[in-house]
């Protein structure tokens, strides 16, 4: 009984301390300033749609913006709803959602949410949606 009393304050312990509540602004966002992230948030199954959306996603961060990556400037994070649920109901996301978040160095944020854009694109136009995203992406590196 008592080893089962210390393994269940241990576990405690642990996810107390993995889940601070600090916002989890990248890194490079705290050091730098200004960066855009491409937050893919996704749930345990994922339909045809939701894999194109990240399939294609990474694509495009591969070909085009390899060095803003390397720089920090841009960052991609696959979010699993399940385990990122403070950052899901920060940016109001409940199931697959793409949303590109423009970090800016006074502290203050612009998300905003493809979801729409990525689900009517991403499977039938890939072309379409690199290129949308390629634009908001290119709008949020300007500022």
């Amino acid at each position: 009984m008592g080893k089962l009393l210390v393994l269940i304050a241990l576990c405690l312990d642990m996810t107390a301390c993995s889940n601070s509540g600090e916002s989890r602004q990248p890194e490079a966002a705290k050091a730098k300033g200004d960066v855009v992230e491409v937050l893919y948030f996704h749930g345990k199954q994922r339909c045809a749609t939701c894999i194109a959306i990240e399939k294609y996603t990474k694509e495009l961060l591969a070909a085009q913006y390899g060095a803003q990556q390397r720089d920090s400037m841009l960052v991609f994070r696959n979010v699993d709803l399940t385990e990122e649920k403070q950052l899901a109901d920060k940016y109001e996301v409940t199931w697959s959602s793409l949303v590109v978040v423009d970090h800016n160095a006074d502290g203050s944020e612009k998300p905003v949410n493809m979801t729409d854009f990525a689900f009517r694109n991403a499977r039938k136009s890939p072309d379409k949606f690199k290129a949308g995203l390629a634009r908001q992406i290119d709008e949020m590196l300007k500022d």
